[in-house]
């Protein structure tokens, strides 16, 4: 079977399982935020942490429950880092420096998981299980929640209450996250992830010679790090490592989870605004991009010249054997395109367009289908904007889902699609100025200009993978990046929840004749071309410097 053919078979098996697990996540997902009532577990919870889940909560109170959680998670997982030598299960590790701890917390806390640092080398296991692991729960939970806000927005009228943050957070760890994690993890250690809390142990090589390993709750945190599209591998080489993806099967499987509740939300989202039509055409344009993604990267990764390339079947550099190119480009795009940034091959090895292919996943915004939550809400955003674009051409006054878009609403969209690329663009600008983290670049040239980009790219779109090539581990990097990732995070949260409030206040306008009709596939193409046109406006000029300007050359 040639390898086209086998990456053409592993779509199609992709596409098939979400589409069977598609109708009954969607809607056990809707059931679990529209329920009023609460497990014994949750009670239990609620009690210690003192909130009362059935009070209402106003956008500035759902806002501040959302940082005054991140800004605690953000100094536990720092103190953890800190405390790691007198730890026990520390593995002998000494405590991490205070500016990758700071890095790296803002990292887990922010749903980025960007890791600067060697995972078997450098965390032992209380912080990897009791600091990061949790943190992949957490966080996806709060980008749940935060999108959850967001529908109800749309959903409700004459009201300016989004829903109660603290119980959003535990209904989305307590009966979504875990149970599915428990799951994954007993089929990832059938096919052979590890999950044991040994030491470090001598491990003997083929060519002489011995190499230390250690063990640890792998297979969980794998699960947890994929279906929360996290991304922070436990080992360095992430989803490339036999330990935490064995086998052809459990990659098809991790990009399965990868893509599971971004998809899937966007039934939740037609079922709590009460047409389920609303939530296909949000889906169509999401699917529509991920393709086409995917058929871009093959067009790029299997076309290689020259007799290397002929022989190995297309590019091959920096890829797993074990996966090949269809499956290995299906992994790329599907985690660029979601704010998980695991990653199973080098995306620095890859051809210079399908580098950038991977880049301009990112610059969307990461919203086909997005990271947990936040790709819903990034592509509710984008719905707005085109609404509005579609209101400029035909002199009416835009609405969505029955919901006048005027001028505050308008607004709020609009500094939530510019805060992420001032973030990059600014950020990195700032890099390529100095000497010292001029000095941290492997490469020069174009290819130079990539990986510095791309790491302000990866952390202020909280995805988290890297280009490679590029020495993150100093305080420039540590801090800037670590600020890029928190201020991406939270700040558009900040204009998702105002303009969450700002609709569900309003009175619900009736259908006309001249009403948009958003359920059609004609707004899903005029989606399409708006989220393409506005990220092309905003990074075309530092695309062509970096990735495009190395595709050309070679």
């Amino acid at each position: 079977m040639s390898p086209f053919l086998a990456g053409v078979l592993q779509m199609l098996a992709l596409i098939a399982a979400l589409a069977l697990a598609y109708r009954p996540l969607g809607d056990h997902m809707a059931r679990v935020y529209s329920s009023d009532r609460h497990l014994r577990v949750e009670k239990w919870i609620y009690k210690t942490i003192g909130a009362n889940p059935d009070a209402e909560m106003r956008w500035p109170a759902y806002l501040r429950g959302v940082l005054a959680f991140s800004v605690v998670s953000v100094l536990f997982l720092y103190g953890l880092q800190r405390l790691q030598g007198a730890l026990p299960g520390s593995l002998g590790f000494v405590s991490i420096d205070p500016d990758q701890a700071f890095n790296t917390a803002a990292s887990f806390v922010s749903n980025t998981n960007w890791q600067s640092y060697y995972g078997e080398q450098a965390m032992g296991h209380v912080v990897q299980t009791g600091g990061l692991a949790v943190q992949n729960f957490v966080s996806a939970a709060v980008g749940i929640a935060v999108a959850v806000a967001l529908v109800r927005g749309f959903a409700r009228s004459r009201t300016g209450e989004l829903g109660n943050f603290w119980a959003d957070l535990v209904r989305g760890v307590v009966r979504i996250l875990l149970p599915i994690s428990v799951i994954g993890a007993i089929v990832l250690v059938a096919c052979g992830a590890i999950q044991n809390f040994t030491g470090i142990h001598e491990v003997g090589q083929f060519m002489g010679g011995s190499q230390q390993w250690n063990g640890g709750a792998v297979a969980s945190q794998e699960v947890i790090k994929e279906l929360g599209t996290n991304g922070g591998g436990y080992f360095n080489a992430n989803s490339a490592h036999p330990f935490e993806n064995p086998n052809g099967f459990t990659n098809l499987f991790e990009i399965f989870l990868i893509l599971l509740i971004p998809f899937s939300l966007t039934r939740t989202f037609g079922r709590m605004v009460g047409s389920l039509r609303q939530g296909y055409a949000i889906l169509g344009t999401m699917a529509t991009i991920w393709a086409g993604f995917v058929l871009l990267m093959w067009a790029t990764e299997f076309a290689g010249h020259g007799p290397a390339f002929e022989a190995a079947g297309g590019a091959m550099e920096g890829k797993e054997t074990r996966f090949g190119i269809g499956a290995s480009s299906i992994f790329a795009v599907s985690t660029t395109l979601t704010s998980t940034g695991a990653v199973n091959s080098f995306h620095s090895s890859y051809t210079g367009l399908g580098g950038g292919i991977t880049m301009l996943g990112m610059m969307l915004g990461e919203i086909a289908p997005g990271g947990v939550g936040s790709g819903l809400y990034g592509m509710l955003i984008m719905a707005i904007i085109a609404v509005f674009i579609a209101g400029l051409m035909v002199g009416r006054t835009p609405e969505y889902l029955g919901k006048k878009i005027s001028t505050r609403e308008i607004k709020l969209a609009a500094c939530y699609i510019l805060v992420t690329p001032a973030l990059v663009l600014c950020f990195t600008a700032a890099a390529m100025a100095l000497d010292t983290p001029v000095t941290s670049m492997t490469n020069s040239g174009a290819h130079g200009f990539s990986e510095v980009l791309y790491a302000y790219t990866s952390g202020a779109n909280n995805n988290g993978s890297a280009f490679a090539g590029l020495n993150a581990d100093t305080q420039w990097f540590n801090t800037t990046i670590g600020l890029a990732m928190l201020l991406g995070r939270f700040v558009p949260m900040v204009f998702v929840l105002a303009l969450a409030g700002s609709l569900a206040e309003q009175t619900p306008v009736p259908r006309t004749a001249g009403t948009l009709r958003t359920e059609k596939p004609l707004f899903t193409g005029l989606l399409v071309g708006t989220i393409v046109i506005i990220a092309g406006l905003t990074y075309f000029p530092a695309l062509a410097l970096g990735p495009l300007a190395e595709g050309l050359a070679s």
